[in-house]
């Protein structure tokens, strides 16, 4: 199984990437906002996280090997996540994925269910569906650590990821506890617990 690939972009349309790694080149499906995020890097070299999947009917003997690509673990994580959800599947999720992880693991996080039902092909219904089985599952994707804060220790985005959570326990909705997060990121501190995170934004609370 391939599961990430290096290599020049060589052409992006709507749906694919081309990927030119060694002698080959790789047809990668690519969600909406990462193509967003590649449409200037097209002749430059990316990495990007993949899956596989097999599309066709066994039945009719028409199978497929396909890739989908994603810039990040989390990504890949998420996709897998909204994928599980009964009636979604794998092309469902990679047609759903318009907006960034971020944006979506917060309206999930909210129940937001009319912000969810104008993603494609996801109804009111199917809403409702992803939001009872993955509501509590997604306080780190709607913070999105990883990606945000790229040069912090892993050891010191765990620690803000925990933050994350104990703000939201503590009543603060996804997009509160976000901002204050994002704000004591941006001091350049260094955390160690989630209390010194938390006595950081007391401090700017208060500045």
């Amino acid at each position: 199984m391939i599961t990430r690939i290096t290599g020049k972009l060589e052409r992006l349309n709507e749906t694919e990437a081309w990927v030119a790694a060694g002698p080959f080149v790789y047809e990668v499906y690519v969600p909406e906002f990462v193509r967003r995020h590649l449409q200037g890097e097209v002749g430059s070299t990316v990495t990007l996280r993949t899956i596989e999947y097999i599309e066709g009917n066994p039945q009719q003997g028409r199978l497929t090997p396909r890739m989908i690509g994603f810039l990040s673990d989390a990504e890949v994580e998420f996709f897998d996540a909204i994928g599980s959800v009964d009636g979604m599947g794998v092309k469902k999720t990679l047609r759903a994925m318009v907006r960034p992880v971020r944006e979506i693991a917060e309206a999930i996080e909210e129940q937001n269910i009319k912000e969810l039902s104008l993603l494609p092909g996801i109804g009111p219904a199917m809403a409702e569906r992803i939001v009872a089985k993955l509501r509590r599952k997604m306080a780190k994707f709607a913070l999105m650590i990883a990606r945000d804060f790229p040069s912090a220790p892993s050891s010191e985005r765990t620690v803000l990821s925990d933050a994350f959570e104990a703000l939201i326990s503590l009543g603060y909705t996804a997009p509160e506890a976000r901002q204050k997060i994002d704000a004591v990121a941006g001091t350049k501190q260094k955390f160690k617990t989630v209390e010194d995170v938390i006595l950081a934004i007391y401090q700017l609370g208060r500045d």
